[in-house]
């Protein structure tokens, strides 16, 4: 699953993918209670294992993809 954190005064955004295994409601849980906090940090694991955080008070927004697989290449279902 992707998700894409819009950081204020910042013109890049960051970008992550997580564990597949990772459901996209304890996602949205995890990014709820942080965002509820205005001086807390938003903390985040990506697939590799590396985490990421971001303070709260500098999320503009937070876009979380679909937790389907990405398919490449011209192969058909």
């Amino acid at each position: 699953m992707d998700v894409r954190i819009g950081i204020t005064q910042s013109p890049k955004e960051l970008d992550l993918e997580l564990d597949p295994a990772t459901s996209r409601e304890s996602v949205l849980e995890q990014i709820n209670k942080a965002l509820a906090d205005a001086d807390g940090v938003l903390w985040l694991t990506d697939r590799r294992g590396r985490q990421v955080g971001v303070p709260t008070a500098r999320v503009a927004y937070v876009e979380i993809g679909a937790e389907e697989d990405r398919r490449v290449g011209f192969g058909t279902r």
